[in-house]
């Protein structure tokens, strides 16, 4: 799975012009799922992201994370982050989870990012969204979990 993960001071996310998921400080989550990913995937990516401190203390230190601070995450699918560009001009997407497989992800990276007592709001899986956000900061960070659980030697 990978995540691209924005501090956002709000977000929201439409769907036929009405307003299907929204946040205010908290985190903007781009979901992309992997053909190869599975349940454990999406909670090891949602432990990282819950507890990144990516929010200032008062030092003005980033150190605090949206857990510690009791922020909302938006998620949002997006299997766009599985492109491949390197070949040609159009991007292939062979590497993303067909929408079977990922549906069920996104639903369990959301709901163990409500485990780890964030609040979430979601996007609707397959539809075409329009997402607003105010990047804060700006602060934006990629996680990919086949980084996170590979050795580190």
């Amino acid at each position: 799975m990978r995540a691209l993960i924005q501090r956002v001071s709000q977000a929201a996310v439409r769907v036929d012009g009405k307003t299907v998921g929204e946040i205010g400080p908290g985190l903007l989550v781009l979901v992309g799922v992997h053909h190869n990913d599975t349940a454990e995937t999406a909670e090891i990516l949602a432990r990282k992201t819950a507890h990144l401190r990516i929010f200032e203390d008062e030092q003005g230190k980033m150190n605090r994370s949206a857990v510690e601070l009791g922020l909302s995450a938006l998620v949002v699918s997006q299997f766009t982050l599985y492109a491949d560009c390197r070949k040609g001009r159009r991007p292939s997407f062979i590497d993303a989870a067909p929408p079977d497989h990922a549906a069920p992800l996104v639903e369990a990276f959301a709901a163990a990012l409500r485990s780890h007592g964030l609040q979430v709001a979601t996007g609707c899986f397959g539809a075409h969204m329009e997402v607003a956000l105010i990047n804060d900061g700006p602060v934006t960070i990629w996680l990919d979990s086949a980084e996170l659980t590979a050795s580190k030697e």
